[in-house]
């Protein structure tokens, strides 16, 4: 319950909250790599090892929101750099 507070509280203020992005990739892609090697060894079925689609979508979204609020960030930053340097 905790991770979906901090969910919660990254999707009201992604820009702010764009470094707890971080864990919340690991916590993601870790669950889903735990998985996966419980599926190659055999020790769950297909139907626990699709349990897993909702996350990995989830990981692909906050790798993908990580990289466009860090490309975001930079450009506001070149930008206020530059007015600053106008003046």
């Amino acid at each position: 319950m905790a991770w979906k507070c901090a969910f919660l509280l990254i999707g009201s203020n992604p820009a702010r909250y764009r470094l707890m992005m971080i864990p919340s990739i690991v916590e993601k892609f870790g669950y889903v790599l735990t998985m996966g090697v419980l599926y190659i060894q055999g020790r769950i079925g297909v139907t626990d090892a699709l349990v897993i689609s909702p996350d990995r979508l989830w990981g692909v979204l906050f790798t993908t929101a990580f990289s466009k609020m860090s490309a975001l960030t930079g450009r506001q930053a070149v930008g206020s750099e530059r007015a600053r340097i106008e003046t």
